[in-house]
């Protein structure tokens, strides 16, 4: 087992246990500590996968009755490892149901921008978790690396958002509070923004250059200053009584009929 010994946790008085409880449910704390909370095997392993070392590994005692979970708990890389008892691991666990593993994590400074634009996402404003998360994960399995968040959008790495997704947050240059319009007056191609009301089909648009997708707030929509710069607005058809798609949705579609464009 790499890293230290196990530490056994049967109390909730005990400072160690204390500070992560505070961090899994309070995203001032989150700030305050610089961490944030992986829950789940699927976290905790796709973190390790990326080659990197967690602050702590916690484990509830009947977890590691699960094969997966105690390999996962020997194996992945951690300067501390706790196993606490499993009254208290629902102290901690984000879902309902708990998986009986979790992990404190640095959250990791915002990057520098990157001198060179290549396709890429511009989230303006997102409040919903799930939204970002669901659209980093779609933005991995399309091959798009550079992800750009305005100062109004939710924090990228809050625990509701890594778990949306799915670790797709580990595989991504994420950009946090950014000037979007500057972004998309540096980008080399063309910035695309979706509108209901579009003259040009997205299945029409000449999508195989480097994109700068614009997606925007959730009931508003993109702001005036974003909007006008996008220099292509298309739609995404839609033959059925909706009025909209979901933001996660409508990034989904363009992302992999861009796919589409390129040959796959």
């Amino acid at each position: 087992m790499p890293d230290g010994a196990i530490k056994r946790i049967t109390s909730r008085e005990n400072a160690q246990f204390r500070q992560i409880a505070k961090l899994a449910g309070s995203s001032r704390e989150r700030k305050a500590q610089g961490a944030t909370l992986l829950d789940g095997p699927h976290l905790v392993a796709a973190y390790h996968a990326s080659g990197r070392v967690a602050e702590t590994l916690v484990a509830a005692e009947s977890a590691l009755d699960k094969p997966e979970i105690h390999r996962l708990f020997e194996s992945a890389g951690a300067r501390h490892r706790l196993l606490i008892a499993d009254r208290l691991f629902s102290d901690i666990a984000q879902v309902t149901t708990p998986t009986g593993i979790a992990a404190v994590i640095a959250t990791p400074p915002n990057p520098p921008l990157p001198e060179r634009l290549e396709t890429c996402l511009l989230l303006d404003e997102l409040q919903d978790w799930g939204n970002v998360g669901s659209i980093l994960r779609t933005a991995v399995a399309a091959g798009v690396k550079q992800v750009f968040l305005s100062p109004g959008s939710v924090f990228a790495w809050s625990p509701k958002t890594l778990r949306a997704g799915q670790g797709a947050h580990f595989f991504l240059s994420i950009h946090e509070g950014v000037d979007l319009v500057a972004i998309a007056k540096r980008h080399p191609g063309r910035v695309i923004a979706t509108e209901a009301r579009a003259g040009q089909s997205l299945y029409a648009a000449d999508l195989r250059g480097p994109v700068a997708w614009a997606f925007g707030n959730e009931g508003a929509g993109l702001s005036a200053p974003l909007a006008a710069a996008a220099s292509l607005r298309v739609r995404i058809p839609m033959p059925g009584a909706a009025e909209s798609l979901n933001v996660a949705a409508a990034a989904a579609i363009c992302l992999f009929e861009q796919v589409r464009q390129r040959g796959g």
